[in-house]
């Protein structure tokens, strides 16, 4: 009987353990999920926020007035943009980065002090997402980490960069072809008189038909 029992709360104890060990298998899962969730869910909110930086950059550039620089030196010159007599805004705040949670960005510049071209993140995790990127974030495909994720004044991942008198600018007037220089056309030598030609020899005065014999000058009559 004592043995039997024994055997009883063993099996009982064993059993615990084996149901403990596969709940704590559960919830391992169930956090990693959770926590790949909410990785996803970041890397979503990095590309809108980028977005909105990028956007930003886009509309400091077209406002630019005539002579003065197309990109930012500071961030904070999106939200307060003095180049205007009223300060416009391009920006509402400085976004704070949700992958790293602080307000600090890495800066793209044209130089090592030039102007602001882009914007990207300070992490250097590993994205879920590696595809399947929409197409205002060209390039972002198979990078190894979020900081080369780069959000650039174009859409299309590139600096604005923008020539003067470049074809098919409003407000370019069409370039003018130059008059190529005429030459004048070379005088017609003149005429000269035709030499004389030689006169003609006489003609010889043709022979007058004879009439055969035997007709009279009668016979019309």
């Amino acid at each position: 009987m004592r043995s039997g029992r024994f055997d009883q709360g063993g099996f009982t104890y064993l059993g615990l353990i084996v149901f403990v060990f596969i709940i704590g298998l559960v919830g391992a899962a169930t956090l990693k999920v959770e926590a790949l969730l909410r990785r996803a869910q970041l890397e979503k909110e990095l590309l809108e926020t980028g977005a909105q930086f990028s956007a930003a950059l886009n509309s400091y550039a077209q406002a630019t007035p005539r002579g003065q620089p197309r990109a930012p030196l500071a961030l904070e010159d999106l939200l307060r943009d003095k180049r205007f007599p009223n300060p416009r805004r391009h920006l509402r705040r400085i976004f704070i980065d949700p992958v790293t949670g602080k307000a600090e960005w890495g800066l793209v510049r044209a130089g090592e002090s030039g102007p602001i071209l882009g914007v990207h993140s300070l992490s250097q995790a590993t994205p879920l997402k590696q595809a399947n990127f929409d197409a205002r974030f060209s390039g972002f495909e198979n990078r190894e980490y979020l900081s080369e994720w780069k959000f650039m004044a174009q859409e299309s991942g590139a600096p604005v960069q923008l020539q003067p008198n470049a074809p098919g600018r409003p407000g370019t007037p069409p370039a003018t072809p130059r008059p190529r220089p005429t030459t004048p056309d070379p005088e017609p030598p003149q005429d000269e008189p035709p030499p004389e030609e030689p006169p003609a020899p006489p003609e010889e005065p043709a022979d007058e038909p004879q009439e055969p014999p035997g007709q009279s000058q009668d016979s019309g009559r």
